[in-house]
């Protein structure tokens, strides 16, 4: 027996097992037979015969395609398939199309097989559920897209090794960077991550955690400027590929307003500090003042003891200038305020200007004419600007140098004041300006940040109050300071005072004489400070006043009722215990309405004229005060009829 003794002696029927597989094909198949036009090229196509897997394929039953154009059974003459067909009966080669048969709603991708002599087969498989899914996977991408591309913060998307991929319009705005200059470098390689360790350890928290929450971190931005940006990132699996997702927001302008209420914070609380010290500091120069004052005026102008008393009285002026800085820096020093030439002030100072500045140092001046006059106190006027020449000259240091004081008029608009030290509510419009510039050694920005801090200072050792009095001084002014400066080129503070409507009044330095008027009646002096009591009583005693002391308001009141007829006028202390100035005042006005009342304190006499605005304030007295200013301020307030 060979070895094929085994298989049938049969003839293979090729046809019949062509039709058999035909027939049991999973996928709907269709014949095709070409129909050509009167030129012999292929025009359109008849269906022969289709397997019964094509009817529930494509929702058509023979009855229905069988023996017609291909036209005819899917759909229009302009159909795109007609050309595939097209090319497979003239080339002879198998294609494959997706197509969209409109009568029949659905997706299909067709197999087309030539089988030669005009004839070729169409396999069907409906596609129409993938494409559908096809479908919403693109639509989900697109959202996505949009959703990161238009999302208002910062997003990226980056490789393990911090290469991004992509990142978002806000990312872009945010860095000052175009995407395609991003894509496929670190934030660390293009200088944006300042901080290359933090971003290391970052990446290695990421590689343990698999996230990382609300991290703080400095960026550099394509112009330069500095930013701050609070991030999140998270580790995800995509594709089988590893990839960091990072979020993020641009804090930069959220840290900046924090810190200007904090430094406002400071200022504010230090200024309650210092008007607090000053207040208590003012009740003790007013003894030591005026206690000086009264031994001078008793003491011959021989006496041996005269000079050592000039002595104590210069100190405690100068304590009380000290005050006055303390009082300017809290907002609560007393301004003399009147229409002022600015040109004329500062031309008043010159000789004292070129004395305390070093003899290396040129002093120039730049004045604009016909300038308007500007609502001041001379006096603070003169300390800011000794302040900032002495500021100037200690920039410039034994070098030889120059300092250039210039005053102009200038429009200052919304914009530009926001980049000055500004008076709260401030408002647009004309401005006097006082400009000194030098050529001395510059500061860094971090300096500038602190210049108006109190004590501080770029020496050894500070000396006091310096820019932050001048600060005060400008604000109390409603006014603003302007300041630039670079390292090795120099500094310019240019000082902004709102400009007035009236003329200038002349600058007077000496206050009237009182030495040689007497007075008669009877005075209650009310003040919580026996030295300020007994002081005041000795003042006035000395020019013929009766006078009657309480040392606090409630007592105050206790002798006002006894013999409120026989009182002509009262000095009140503002800040009491028991009972204050004001709730005193009430009481003393409630007794005898006409009574006459000059209140005193260390505080701004705005601040106080404003507390009894309308209620018949006769008079106001700065402590620290001189017998002749006491009198002199009596004497006002009760004229001839003292």
């Amino acid at each position: 027996m060979d070895d094929h003794s085994f298989m049938p002696n049969v003839q293979i029927d090729a046809e019949r097992l062509l039709g058999s597989l035909f027939r049991h094909m999973a996928e709907g198949v269709a014949l095709h037979e070409v129909v050509c036009d009167a030129a012999g090229k292929p025009a359109n196509y008849r269906i022969l015969a289709v397997n019964p897997q094509y009817e529930g394929c494509t929702g058509l039953r023979p009855e229905q395609v069988v023996g017609k154009l291909a036209t005819e059974a899917y759909g229009t003459p302009e159909a795109p398939y007609l050309a595939e067909f097209s090319a497979v009966a003239l080339s002879g080669q198998a294609s494959r199309l997706t197509v969209f048969f409109p009568p029949l709603a659905r997706h299909f991708e067709i197999s087309i097989a030539p089988l030669g002599f005009g004839f070729f087969a169409t396999i069907f498989l409906d596609v129409s559920e993938q494409k559908r899914h096809d479908e919403t996977l693109k639509k989900s991408e697109e959202w996505f897209r949009r959703l990161f591309d238009f999302a208002p913060d910062p997003l990226t998307v980056s490789l393990p090794d911090g290469r991004l991929l992509r990142c978002n319009d806000a990312f872009c705005r945010v860095a000052g960077y175009p995407e395609a200059e991003l894509v496929g470098h670190s934030p660390t390689e293009i200088g944006l991550w300042i901080d290359p360790k933090q971003r290391e350890a970052m990446y290695a928290e990421l590689a343990c955690k698999g996230e990382i929450n609300r991290l703080e971190t400095r960026i550099r931005r394509k112009d330069g400027n500095i930013g701050i940006m609070r991030i999140s990132a998270r580790r995800v699996e995509l594709g089988g590929q590893a990839l960091i997702l990072t979020g993020g927001q641009d804090i930069t302008d959220q840290r900046t307003l924090e810190q200007q209420v904090l430094h406002s914070q400071k200022l504010e609380s230090l200024g309650v500090l210092a008007g607090g010290i000053a207040h208590d500091f003012n009740n003790l120069l007013t003894g030591i003042l005026g206690n000086a004052d009264l031994a001078l005026a008793e003491l011959s102008p021989l006496a041996p003891a005269r000079e050592s008393l000039e002595a104590i009285e210069t100190g405690a002026r100068r304590a009380a200038d000290l005050c006055r800085q303390l009082l300017a820096y809290s907002g609560k020093g007393r301004f003399l305020v009147q229409p002022l030439d600015v040109m004329e002030l500062v031309q008043e100072m010159g000789h004292l200007l070129s004395v305390s500045i070093s003899k290396k140092v040129v002093l120039k001046y730049h004045f604009a004419e016909n300038l308007p006059a500007v609502e001041a106190d001379a006096t603070q006027m003169r300390q800011t600007i000794m302040n900032l020449i002495l500021n100037a000259s200690e920039a410039i240091g034994d070098r030889s140098g120059v300092i250039s004081v210039t005053t102009g008029l200038a429009y200052c608009d919304p914009e530009y004041l926001k980049t000055c030290f500004v008076a709260d509510g401030i408002r647009p419009g004309d401005f006097v300006y006082v400009e000194v510039a030098d050529t001395g050694c510059g500061m860094d920005k971090a300096t500038q940040d602190r210049i108006f801090d109190p004590f501080f200072t770029t020496k050894f050792t500070g000396r006091g109050l310096g820019l932050a009095a001048v600060l005060g001084i400008v604000r109390g002014h409603k006014g603003a300071i302007k300041v630039y400066s670079e390292v090795g080129r120099g500094s310019t503070f240019k000082l902004l005072f709102p400009a007035a409507q009236a003329q200038a009044h002349e600058i007077a330095n000496t206050a009237p004489s009182a030495r040689t008027w007497k007075g008669h009646g009877q005075v209650l002096v009310v003040d919580d400070e026996e030295t300020v009591r007994t002081l005041t009583r000795r003042m006035l005693e000395r020019v013929g006043f009766t006078v009657l002391t309480a040392e606090d308001g409630r007592q105050a009141v206790e002798i006002f009722q006894r013999g409120s007829a026989e009182v002509d006028l009262v000095i009140l202390d503002l800040t009491m215990p028991h009972l204050d100035g004001e709730a005193c005042f009430r009481e003393l006005r409630m007794i005898k309405p006409a009574v006459k009342v000059i209140l005193s304190s260390g505080y701004n006499e705005q601040d106080v004229v404003n507390l009894f605005a309308g209620k018949g304030l006769a008079g106001f007295i700065q402590k620290p005060y001189t017998r002749e200013e006491l009198i002199a301020k009596v004497r006002d307030v009760l004229g001839d009829q003292a």
